[in-house]
């Protein structure tokens, strides 16, 4: 029996692929021992349990940015949690850990290293974290969600994706994902995303272009996020809901879309083969306007800036595009050019050849 720990949290960019992962590994063999590392307070504290899997849990160690009283703490602390990952290891027989990213990763790597166990890394941004940075000296595999991504020895696997995404059958279950939303399936959808928390920008702009978009013979579905603050335009074939809990479905009537530049939010709408309008969260390292770079230089996404996100943009560029069906659908076909739908199974395959390799180099003392 093979036991794995997957570590990884905070954000459900971590969360979600390492989740995928897991499923994928629990129905290739149910006598597996699937455990995964987290915080108490992460994301992961709710999603893991639920989806049925053990949640062993370290202290937050966040790597200082200053100097500070967390700063002189912080030797004494990060040493503690690899301690605690060491103790994880040998009370459970672990055979390989698998890091996601996240403060949690990088204890676990050095855990793993120093017990003589095997590491295997996925990076989801283009521009990786510090975690990964570190881990992956150490690792006998590494797996990027995006080409070029700098980590050395990196392969291109793609993102683990939601086994409700990576089934998703758009035209058979079209019909029924209109019906959800009450929108007329024979018309396209424009769906606009900013993820759960929002994007005032895309909400604002969006909205005060509502009539410019249905004057296309579009329809529009807004997912607004928590900022709800936008009011309603109240217009036959705009549909605006604060959150989808079937976002399978919304993205299955997505005939283009209008979104952030999350790695997990480009990742499906390539797969899927929709072409979208990215506008990157303008706060922050900037890796969400590399994660969208491979989608664009294909031909299937539009990079906007998210100042420049005005409804006088709209009016002179997304509407132009929406009453061009034939670019539209041109742009999906790159778009999907440049998507991955297996990044799960390469993930997987990836562990397998990670237990092959064994760890690099030796066990040492804890």
């Amino acid at each position: 029996m093979t036991t794995y720990l997957l570590a990884g949290g905070g954000t459900a960019g971590h969360v979600n692929p390492l989740l995928a992962v897991a499923d994928r590994l629990r129905k290739r063999d149910p006598d597996a021992e699937v455990l995964v590392l987290g915080t108490a307070e992460g994301l992961e504290a709710r999603l893991v349990p639920a989806r049925g899997y053990e949640l062993l849990t370290i202290a937050k160690v966040p790597f200082p940015r200053r100097p500070n009283r967390q700063a002189v703490a912080f030797p004494t602390r990060f040493r503690r949690s690899i301690e605690d990952v060491r103790r994880i290891l040998d009370e459970r027989a672990v055979d390989l850990v698998v890091g996601f990213g996240g403060y949690v990763s990088t204890p676990a790597y050095l855990a793993a290293r120093r017990a003589g166990i095997p590491i295997a890394i996925h990076e989801a941004n283009a521009r990786p974290g510090l975690a990964n940075r570190l881990g992956v000296r150490y690792a006998a595999a590494t797996g990027v969600a995006f080409d070029g991504t700098p980590l050395t020895g990196a392969e291109l696997v793609g993102m683990p994706l939601r086994r409700e995404i990576e089934t998703l059958d758009r035209q058979a279950v079209r019909e029924d994902a209109a019906a959800w939303f009450d929108l007329d399936a024979a018309r396209p959808v424009l769906v606009v995303t900013g993820g759960s928390l929002g994007a005032r920008r895309i909400n604002t702009t969006i909205a005060a272009s509502a009539a410019d978009l249905l004057a296309t013979g579009w329809q529009v579905l807004h997912v607004t996020g928590a900022a709800s603050e936008v009011p309603d335009p109240g217009l036959p074939g705009y549909r605006m809901v604060e959150y989808a809990d079937r976002m399978d479905l919304a993205l299955a009537l997505a005939d283009a879309a209008v979104s952030r530049a999350g790695a997990a939010t480009v990742s499906e709408l390539a797969a899927l083969g929709i072409p979208a309008v990215y506008v990157p969260y303008p706060v922050g390292n900037g890796e969400q306007r590399f994660n969208a770079a491979p989608v664009v230089a294909a031909g299937g996404g539009i990079l906007v800036e998210d100042r420049e996100f005005t409804p006088e943009w709209v009016r002179a560029e997304l509407v132009p595009l929406l009453g061009d069906r034939a670019r539209v659908e041109a742009m999906g076909r790159a778009a999907a050019s440049a998507g991955f739908r297996d990044g799960t199974d390469r993930m997987v395959a990836l562990l397998d050849r990670a237990l092959g390799a064994g760890a690099r180099g030796p066990a040492r003392p804890a």
